[in-house]
This record gives structure tokens, C-alpha cells and sequence, in this order.
């Protein structure tokens, strides 16, 4: 197997930057209910499907301005409610051939729904379904 073949079949693990590990263990782990796989001295793993969600400390976390992470889920209207009931705020963001109803992005034409939030550093986090 090439190196190519290796990174197709292997799974990938997103991680993401926080400034303080127990401010963000209590937020992925507490607030969206991940289960905790890993604690070492870099981070804290979730297992999140057939991936991994990896939390570390830097003090960086939270300077980019794009997606981080995006969680693939059944419903996304579901999800939305019970973050909100969790204190999660969500973003609306103007996109293209999309509309927002409520916290939720709908793609025009279509039944793909997403919805986007930030962990406490800014971290954007998206969660949708279809595609």
C-alpha cells in the first residue's frame, strides 16, 4: 500500500486548539456530551464516530476564522435545541444559495440543513446532515 492508499483508508483525527484544557474539557466532554477516550499530557481525545476529536492547549486557540470542526449528524434541528438548552449561542452567517431559519442554515432547493457555534476560544464548530 502507497502512502496515498495509507491516508485514504486511515481515520482522521481533528484537533483543535484551546487556551485552558480544563475550560475546554468541560465544554466538549460537559456542554456537547463527547466521551473522553484519552487524557495525556498534550490534550484530551474524543472518540466522535470512526474519528477522534484531539483538545489541546495553545495559546493560539481560537485565531482562525473558518470551520474547525463540523460533526455530521442526523438531525441538525435536534442538535441545535439541545445545545441551546446548554447555553450554546449559534451563528448565522450569509452563504449563497442558503436561508436561516431560526439557527439553522437550509441549502435552497435542497433538504441540507447546518448550523454553526464557537467553543469558548472561538474555535467555529459546525454541525449538519445530507451531503
Amino acid at each position: 500500500m502507497n502512502g496515498v492508499e495509507m491516508l485514504s483508508n486511515g481515520d482522521v483525527i481533528a484537533t483543535l486548539a484551546v487556551k485552558d484544557i480544563e475550560q475546554g474539557k468541560a465544554f466538549y466532554g460537559g456542554k456537547l456530551g463527547l466521551k473522553q477516550s484519552i487524557e495525556d499530557a498534550g490534550g484530551v481525545g474524543y472518540r466522535v464516530g470512526a474519528g477522534q476529536l484531539y483538545v489541546y492547549a495553545s495559546p493560539t486557540a481560537g485565531s482562525g476564522e473558518a470551520t474547525a470542526a463540523f460533526f455530521r449528524v442526523d438531525d441538525v434541528r435536534t442538535v441545535v435545541s439541545q445545545l441551546t438548552s446548554e447555553g450554546i449561542s449559534f451563528e448565522h452567517y450569509e452563504m449563497p444559495g442558503t436561508r436561516i431559519e431560526g439557527d439553522v442554515h437550509v441549502v435552497d432547493g435542497s433538504d441540507i440543513t447546518a448550523a454553526w457555534f464557537k467553543d469558548p476560544d472561538g474555535n467555529i464548530i459546525g454541525v449538519g446532515d445530507g451531503a
